[in-house]
């Protein structure tokens, strides 16, 4: 069998993986994208509540209050949940994401991820132009957290006051304000947070699956392989597909939560942790409509009007990536959620889970391997893998290709992990 030979391996064709093999195509690289399944868009990028966050300036950061952090160690708080028998792997990272949430070290990461989260509707505005899945796979809903405690709301309008000063824009709702946006919602709400500014995608999955078609239209090749077969090769990279081997100057690794197969081997120690996380589909009872994604924030779920159905998404699970899953936050969702909008009949036979790829100071890893030349870093996105992936792709090939990098790249630098 011929080995295939190329410019740039990218490994993972999820959303992160497919935007930087997107971004490097435009600038001249022949690039080979791989992945376990033989299609992209089925890990992590499949399963989220389709939010293109572009107003959210503040990453997802370990939370301060008493009263919340009360609630989490009796794991009594609907939004985060903890396997216990996996709490001894899990406290030193939690530690470290502790430590990382200080005031100061958490107004640092979102400075540093600010450039990024500004560009991100843009840049998948630009692709989905592209792929040709507009207006399809993009909708200028905004989306709408709402609270239903005087106290929760307050926190909510206090962090958007803050937000505002970084240019993101939204209104206060109340009680009728809610319904006046959602009028099939029904509950005793103290007020809202409406946020205009971010996309809604439909299909999350079906939008990574478009943008890997435009990559293959383009010229690019899409093969099935297992990433825990690379090695270096003299000054290039070689790994095992289903159509032989495929050697490449360099590598990308975009494998999401999966990418300490490809790091640890190679000598890394990067804290690269998960937050697994869940989603259901049901049917909406008769004419009822969900205009927009719906955050319960008090109740620790999302609502969001998709094509395959109304699909409710769950906080966070701390638990091992490999272990089975254990859907506890769906079952306890799901009588809330029937209270506040009309569903009907599962539309899944059981519910989905994946795994969110989270270091502790809530920044991907973008950049260079200090150890190997040609290898390549783009994984870490926590919360915002669908978010950002295409902007992280933009500035990752940039580096590659040694243009100027639309932001400072230094802080999503692998050494700042010692």
């Amino acid at each position: 069998m011929v080995e295939l030979r190329t410019d740039v391996l990218v490994l993972g064709a999820g959303m992160v993986g497919v935007g930087a093999a997107l971004h490097l195509q435009k600038r001249g690289r022949d690039v080979i994208l791989i992945d376990r399944n033989n299609q992209a868009g089925e890990g992590t990028s499949y399963g989220n509540a389709g939010i293109i966050e572009a107003a959210s300036v503040f990453p997802y950061m370990f939370p301060r209050d008493f009263a919340p952090l009360l609630q989490y160690a009796l794991n009594r708080h609907p939004s985060v949940r903890y396997r216990l028998a996996d709490l001894p792997e899990f406290l030193p990272w939690l530690a470290r994401y502790y430590l990382a949430s200080s005031p100061e070290r958490a107004l640092h990461s979102a400075m540093a991820e600010l450039p990024l989260i500004r560009r991100s509707l843009i840049e998948h505005e630009e692709l989905m132009a592209e792929a040709k899945v507009l207006p399809d796979l993009l909708r200028r809903t905004g989306w709408l957290k709402f609270y239903r405690t005087d106290a929760t709301l307050a926190t909510a309008v206090r962090d958007f006051e803050r937000a505002k000063q970084y240019g993101v824009a939204g209104d206060v709702l109340d009680a009728k304000g809610i319904i006046a946006r959602e009028p099939n919602l029904t509950g005793d709400f103290a007020g809202a947070v409406y946020f205009p500014a971010p996309g809604f995608v439909p299909d999350p999955g079906g939008l990574a699956k478009a943008y890997a078609a435009l990559f293959g239209r383009r010229g690019g090749r899409f093969l099935v392989g297992d990433a825990r077969t690379l090695e270096q090769y003299g000054n290039r990279w070689r790994i095992s597909t289903g159509e032989g081997s495929v050697t490449a100057r360099e590598v990308v690794v975009a494998m999401g939560p999966w990418s300490d197969q490809v790091f640890r081997p190679l000598g890394y120690s990067i804290p690269l942790n998960v937050k697994r996380g869940y989603h259901y589909h049901l049917k909406a009872n008769g004419n009822a409509v969900l205009n927009g994604p719906v955050l319960d924030a008090d109740q620790g779920f999302v609502l969001a009007p998709m094509n395959r159905g109304v699909r409710i998404t769950t906080g966070v699970e701390f638990a091992n990536r490999d272990r089975p899953p254990s859907p506890v936050q769906v079952e306890q969702a799901l009588p809330r959620a029937r209270a506040l909008f009309p569903l009907g009949e599962p539309v899944d036979a059981k519910p989905w889970m994946g795994a969110r790829p989270c270091l502790p100071d809530m920044l991907p890893v973008i950049g260079k391997a200090p150890r190997h030349p040609g290898l390549w870093f783009d994984f870490g996105h926590q919360h915002h893998g669908l978010t950002l992936g295409p902007a992280t792709g933009r500035l990752l090939a940039e580096m590659m290709t040694g243009e100027t990098p639309f932001a400072d790249p230094s802080p999503f630098a692998v050494e700042r992990f010692g």
